[in-house]
């Protein structure tokens, strides 16, 4: 069971894991976007750390809800309603839980990869997050039908989102600012992709009780 105080600690953490990371995530997105993705998500999760307190006695679902409100709120560019999607379909999958089953973990991850592809209309191969949570979505069902533990399953799914993430790099982009670069978007790392990448490695760290990955 995942409980709802692992679920506040991992949004603590990957806020940290974004104050962090955020020059990187910049410079990342300054090769075929704004250079402003780091920025962004760095403000976006730090107004999640400074409600967290208020919410954390909530359930789940209520908590995903905050937080997805608090991201499209606070986030600009494509970066906000993604994010906000993806935990405001996370909270609709997760309604009245305190604790998560592996059924539950499987539907929020399905769900909240549903919500980016409809909200930002992309497939796979279009360079961007869906690239990353689509195969950890996959690894993570397959895991679970091969009868993994739930942090066994999360290890293959993060395993599965990073090898997505280094996909990314001789892909055309197809969607975004990084689209209108053409062939010039080929050779660089979607900056989405790797924060999505660091959402997902954060749940697992933290469901490990490890606190290695803050500065990693």
């Amino acid at each position: 069971m995942v409980n709802q105080v692992q679920i506040v600690e991992w949004l603590y953490v990957f806020a940290s894991v974004i104050e962090h990371h955020k020059e990187d995530l910049t410079e990342l997105d300054a090769a075929i976007g704004d250079a402003d993705h780091g920025i962004n998500m760095d403000r976006g999760f730090k107004k999640v750390s400074s409600i967290l307190p208020s919410i954390a006695g909530k359930d789940i679902s209520s908590i995903f809800k905050n937080v997805s409100m608090t991201l499209i709120s606070s986030i600009g560019g494509a970066s906000g309603p993604l994010y906000g999607t993806w935990f405001l379909r996370a909270s609709s999958a997760t309604a009245g839980k305190q604790e998560l089953t592996q059924e539950d973990m499987l539907k929020l991850l399905q769900s909240g990869l549903d919500g980016v592809i409809e909200r930002g209309k992309t497939q796979l191969g279009d360079k961007t997050m869906v690239d990353v949570l689509s195969p950890a979505v996959v690894a993570f069902e397959q895991a679970v039908g091969q009868g993994m533990g739930t942090v066994e399953a999360l290890q293959m799914a993060v395993v599965a989102a990073e090898q997505g993430l280094k996909a990314t790099i001789p892909m055309l982009a197809k969607k975004g600012r990084a689209s209108y670069l053409g062939d010039r978007s080929i050779g660089h790392q979607d900056p989405g992709g790797t924060s999505a990448y660091w959402m997902l490695r954060s749940l697992l760290e933290v469901l490990k009780g490890s606190n290695t990955i803050r500065n990693s």
